[in-house]
């Protein structure tokens, strides 16, 4: 695969620079992989396909070139989709929040290797980050950590009025349905859904973005033990 070329369909022109920048993301991850476990995924291509090129289809279905979008990236993991999207828009402002302290220092670890200025990841819980930022982010995103009527109530409450929740998921029609009365309650509203597919035949993705129509009840986020007995079904 020519990433560039692959990329540049997203409407993303990488510079050389950029280009070395995912080139040492890939060598440190693969690194930092063989003591800890941050990704199944290791063949380069496969991690240039299913984890940068992934984490950068969204950037084709929303604006990231306004000035100063402050992005939140819940339980990122090894970075994804957040430090690609940091890499190719230096005006994004982005946090990433991860309830795993030493995913949290391969990444402030990886921020500094790669000189990123408009990065931050910060040791939270989402539910207790909602407590000090919420509705503070223009954009919420999470990469299918958990059942989007989960992720909904993690990420809804840390996106402003008008702003966006954007999920990256798999192609599962059922669990998009299944969140619809939890994303209502949480003020949230279903904008788009796009289908599309990952090159050389790599698998399907699913992004999903909902508005933040109104303010999410004072109630939520609860706990992540309530949220996961209990997510919200309608």
């Amino acid at each position: 695969m020519n990433f560039v070329d692959e990329v540049k369909k997203l409407g993303i022109e990488l510079s050389a620079e950029q280009l070395d920048k995912f080139n040492i993301y890939y060598n440190y991850l693969i690194e930092v992989n063989q003591v800890m476990n941050l990704t199944a995924i290791t063949k380069e291509n496969e991690v240039y396909i299913k984890h940068f090129f992934d984490s950068l289809i969204l950037a084709s279905k929303t604006d990231l070139s306004r000035n100063d979008i402050t992005l939140c990236d819940v339980g990122a993991g090894a970075g994804f989709p957040s430090i690609p999207l940091a890499i190719c828009f230096p005006n994004l402002k982005v946090t990433i929040i991860d309830a795993l302290q030493k995913r949290i220092t391969f990444l402030n670890n990886l921020i500094e290797k790669l000189k990123l200025s408009n990065v931050e990841a910060l040791h939270y819980r989402a539910e207790d980050f909602a407590k000090v930022k919420r509705e503070s982010f223009e954009i919420v995103t999470a990469r299918a950590v958990a059942r989007l009527n989960i992720l909904a109530e993690l990420c809804l409450p840390l996106v402003k009025i008008n702003g966006e929740f954007i999920a990256l998921k798999g192609d599962d029609e059922d669990e998009i349905s299944e969140a619809d009365y939890c994303i209502s309650k949480l003020g949230g509203k279903k904008k788009e859904i796009f289908h599309t597919f990952l090159p050389e035949n790599m698998g399907n993705r699913t992004i999903i973005i909902y508005n933040k129509v109104k303010e999410t009840p004072k109630s939520y986020p609860r706990s992540f033990a309530s949220i996961k007995k209990n997510p919200l079904r309608g």
